[in-house]
Parts: C-alpha cells; sequence; structure tokens
C-alpha cells in the first residue's frame, strides 16, 4: 500500500506554522569549544525540545488548536535565545 503524496504546500497554514515553529525551535548553531558554551547548547536544546515536545503532545493527544500551538511555541522560543558563542565554519568562534 502507498501513502498519497503529500507536499508542504497542501497542507493546511496552521500546520507548516506548526512544522516551521518546530523546526527553528531545534534548530539551534553548534557551540563553541569551552566548557561554558557547550553547556548552554546543551541546556538550551534541552528546554527547547521539552517546549517542543509539550506542544506536539497537547496538538497530538489534548485536542489543542494547532495554529495557537505554533504561536506558544514560537513564544517559548523567543524566551530562550542563544546565551552562547556559537561555533563557525573557519573552525573556531564566531
Amino acid at each position: 500500500m502507498t501513502e498519497p503524496s503529500v507536499y508542504l504546500d497542501s497542507l493546511p497554514d496552521a500546520a507548516v506554522a506548526l512544522l516551521r515553529a518546530v523546526y527553528d525551535a531545534l534548530d539551534v548553531p553548534l557551540p563553541d569549544t569551552t566548557d561554558y558554551d557547550e553547556r548552554a547548547y546543551a541546556t538550551l536544546l534541552e528546554r527547547r525540545s521539552g517546549h517542543a515536545r509539550i506542544i506536539l503532545d497537547g496538538v497530538l493527544h489534548d485536542d489543542h488548536m494547532v495554529g495557537y500551538a505554533a504561536e506558544m511555541l514560537r513564544e517559548w522560543t523567543a524566551e530562550q535565545p542563544l546565551t552562547y558563542t556559537p561555533w563557525t565554519a573557519d573552525g573556531g568562534a564566531s
């Protein structure tokens, strides 16, 4: 059995917003090599992934509105900005 092809532009706007919010929450740059930067990165990723799981659980299991869930995740993500120095492709901190 094959499933029909589904592309991003065929999804409802709220679903796309939620996918983008989850992506943005988890798309954090790698840290520089200092202990502080690595701990801050791990803490940020843990918090943001926890928030994404909470949001997805609400949508999937508790019938939360998808558009509102995307907005809430964006707010939570904005409240937790980067506090560490990101690694750069040239082999060092930016």
